[in-house]
């Protein structure tokens, strides 16, 4: 298990029948032996130049048409994501390979500039940090979806933001520009307040309490502002629900949603690893309540139900839900993102016509 990271396995995916690597024990003990202990894990980052920058969402339980995701993989190293599985069609690892081996889109912004410019474009709110997240750690050195936003707010351009950094508040100038014209809205993923499951559960995400103050500074500052109680985990973190509500609510979040734990794929055995490094006391009883979560299997990937759960307990958890956001006034809050004052980027042909 590796200090500072979140999945505590690094197995390659065989899904794709890819090959499978096995690192030779004896040739480690004689590397320990000559140059001692082997190095932590450092991130890596390759650039990655795709074709194209939006991605147009099918799946009818999804609020948005279509995506920017400005990186793959993700530094947070929340070990519940639902993102993880995607760093197989790499031939890498969903566990520690998804959160050390990143890519990067430094032509993010240049692709957008060309796929807004089409005649044949048609405006609605892009969503930025549906995969994984816009603001981790190397978003301080790339700027990718600082770019993205400095282009979207030249075009008039609505865009949705979900992100569990306080990082956001870098472009705060953006964003409340934005927010004047009904562009843009955040949502912040908040998962716990304790500060000691968030260091395993989450570990290189920001501080919940920071993720708190963000909600403060963005709702201040006029930009129409969320939480995301999301993922709900079973006997770790669901008894914060009520507290978690009535935190972002005092901070100025204008509503809550939530989501009960997905397991798809690979991030079912790496978070039964991570249940057994950290809650082995409770492990058993945490995925029993997620099997009743959904349907007896380990994951629901049915439309509508995988974003819900059913039974006993997702009844209970929707409940307590939904008294919570009541008693802290929230619930009534619908926001319609503004298309209406798109304009193409400049220096285009339709622009100049």
């Amino acid at each position: 298990m590796e200090k500072g990271r979140g999945a505590t396995l690094n197995t390659e995916s065989s899904r794709f029948s890819m090959p499978q690597r096995e690192i030779d024990g004896d040739w480690l003990d004689a590397v320990a032996d000559i140059d001692g202990p082997i190095p932590r894990r450092r991130t890596q980052v390759t650039i990655e130049h795709p074709r194209t920058i939006i991605a147009r969402n099918i799946s009818p339980d999804i609020g948005f048409d279509q995506s920017i995701n400005a990186y793959r993989g993700c530094e947070h190293g929340c070990i519940y994501c639902y993102a993880r599985p995607s760093h197989a069609y790499h031939d890498l690892s969903p566990g520690l390979d998804f959160e050390t081996k990143l890519f990067a889109k430094p032509d993010a912004a240049k692709l957008l500039r060309a796929e807004l410019s089409r005649a044949s474009y048609t405006v609605m709110p892009i969503a930025l940090g549906t995969n994984t997240d816009p603001y981790q750690p190397i978003e301080k050195d790339w700027g990718i979806t600082r770019a993205i936003l400095e282009l979207l707010a030249e075009c008039r351009h609505p865009v949705f933001i979900t992100t569990k950094s306080d990082r956001i508040l870098r472009d705060i100038d953006l964003l409340t520009a934005m927010a004047r014209d009904t562009l843009v809205s955040v949502a912040i993923s908040m998962t716990t307040l304790d500060p000691a499951v968030a260091r395993t559960l989450e570990p290189r995400a920001p501080h919940p309490l920071r993720r708190v103050e963000a909600i403060r500074q963005l709702a201040e500052a006029g930009v129409p502002v969320y939480a995301s109680l999301s993922p709900i985990i079973p006997a770790i973190t669901d008894h914060e629900i009520e507290n978690i509500v009535a935190r972002v609510a005092a901070a100025g979040a204008r509503e809550v949603t939530y989501i009960p734990v997905r397991l798809p794929h690979e991030v079912a055995p790496l978070f039964r690893a991570w249940l057994d490094a950290h809650y082995p006391d409770r492990a058993s009883r945490v995925m029993a309540i997620i099997r009743d979560l959904r349907g007896g299997r380990d994951n629901d990937p049915n439309f509508g139900s995988r974003m819900r759960g059913q039974g006993v307990w997702a009844d209970l958890i929707r409940t307590r839900f939904v008294k919570a956001r009541k008693r802290a006034g929230l619930g009534a809050e619908r926001l319609t993102l503004r298309t209406d004052l798109f304009r193409p980027p400049e220096g285009t042909q339709m622009r100049l016509l």
